[in-house]
């Protein structure tokens, strides 16, 4: 079984996310979402929350499971017997810091491989942060952030 992991802190999820949910359930057989508590990061949504929006905007697709995690993702990995992670880029500046993760990851796990999938050129612009921002200022958010998700986000709010 090809089992991968996406890892992230989807406060909240947005379209960009759920695009590069999608594109790798075409690639594999499962993948595991896995919601970092990240604490250290003071989400605006609980895990909880974060977990309940994926799971509303997922509801469609048959091979994702959706976990909570606070871990090193090398952890998460065997416990999960999953040896890929994947991980989203938009921009250059992310690149950077996602291929010194994956580098710290490998030098912890020498078999786990990240593969980078980049969102559809319409969602390259959306990140958490900037509808984190635009929610705090009660700006628009309903064309980067998936309908079910903004039904929970209006009803938390």
């Amino acid at each position: 079984m090809r089992r991968a992991i996406y890892p992230g802190t989807f406060d909240p999820i947005t379209t960009g996310h759920l695009n590069i949910i999608e594109r790798a359930c075409n690639m594999f057989d499962e993948v595991i979402i896995a919601v970092a508590n990240s604490e250290s990061k003071q989400p605006m949504f609980s895990l909880e929350m974060r977990i309940k929006m994926i799971e509303a905007v997922t509801c469609d697709l048959c091979n994702i499971k959706i976990i909570g995690f606070n871990s090193l993702l090398v952890d998460l990995s065997d416990k999960l017997d999953a040896n890929i992670v994947i991980r989203g880029l938009r921009a250059v500046s992310d690149f950077e810091y996602e291929l010194q993760m994956g580098y710290a990851n490998s030098s912890l796990k020498k078999e786990l491989e990240t593969i980078y999938l980049m969102p559809s050129l319409e969602y390259a612009f959306i990140s958490s942060s900037v509808v984190r921002t635009i929610l705090n200022f009660g700006g628009k958010v309903d064309h980067i952030v998936p309908p079910k998700a903004l039904e929970l986000i209006k009803c938390d709010c």
